[in-house]
């Protein structure tokens, strides 16, 4: 019995379908069935997206996960000393811009060391600390000066002081004249503020040590003129502008404190809205 036209057709053409795909597909990884078949010119533009112009990353196949082998022609001596050469500078690259950008914060931090020797100590005097100095100590010794600084920053000893005063004021008599019946108006305790708890915080804390020794400087100017010592003076007005800073802190603290703890919510003008809602008749 003959095979009629589309049997013949199907069992012709089906045969030639799958050694075309045979011929121009391959199978790149682990997945059975039709989907373990690929285009050649598929997979490699799908690479190309994956790889993103980097052609040492691995691809595997999204499905079971199977990492492509991917093989390249062989390089000539040149272009392959180049490609050596090319993957060296790529590793190094971000350790080199480390350290110009370690280097770069040491040596500023050297300068802003300087800068504040001779602020505090006058400029001739401080220039010969400096110069009789080891020069291995100048270069420890420098830096370390914006770090103390914004370390002592951090250190914030009006919290401190603020909590003791909200423990002991009630046994002073002193504070219950100043600040009568204070607690007495508390309705509950507000939730303490996070330091640094926001860029802008960490912002103005380095701003504000890294200023401290030319606020030092024109306190100890303004306030101790009669000290001949340059050194003297300026750690005088350091200590001066800490404490009268330190003390209007706390009492703002204390007062935002109070107001934050007896703030109030107020109701939904329901009545109000509803009114304002209601069309005229």
């Amino acid at each position: 019995m003959m095979k009629s036209t589309p049997d013949v057709l199907v069992g012709f053409v089906l045969p030639l379908m799958m050694m075309i795909v045979m011929l121009h597909g391959c199978v790149p990884c682990r997945c059975k069935g039709t989907t373990k078949w690929v285009h050649q010119n598929c997979l490699q533009r799908w690479i190309d997206e994956k790889q993103k112009g980097n052609s040492t990353a691995k691809v595997a196949c999204p499905q079971c996960n199977t990492e492509y082998m991917i093989i390249f022609p062989k390089l000539g001596p040149i272009v392959y000393i180049m490609d050596i050469a090319d993957k060296i500078i790529y590793k190094m690259c971000p350790f080199v811009a480390g350290g110009i950008f370690i280097g770069s914060v040491y040596w500023t931090a050297v300068t802003y060391g300087a800068v504040t020797v001779m602020q505090v100590l006058g400029h001739k005097e401080g220039l010969n600390v400096m110069e009789r100095a080891d020069p291995l100590f100048l270069l420890i010794g420098l830096p370390t000066i914006p770090v103390m600084l914004i370390l002592g920053k951090m250190v914030r000893w009006e919290d401190y002081v603020l909590r003791l005063w909200r423990k002991h004021s009630s046994k002073l008599p002193l504070l219950n004249y100043l600040f009568p019946d204070e607690y007495s108006r508390l309705t509950r305790v507000p939730a303490e503020t996070v330091p640094l708890s926001d860029p802008i915080s960490a912002t103005r804390v380095l701003c504000g040590a890294l200023i401290m020794p030319t606020i030092a400087t024109i306190v100890g100017k303004l306030m101790f003129g009669s000290v001949e010592s340059n050194f003297q003076r300026t750690l005088l007005g350091g200590i001066a502008f800490i404490a009268i800073k330190g003390v209007l802190k706390i009492y703002y603290k204390q007062q935002q404190y109070l107001r934050q703890a007896n703030r109030i919510i107020l109701d939904f003008p329901e009545e109000t809205t509803c009114a304002a809602q209601t069309p005229p008749q």
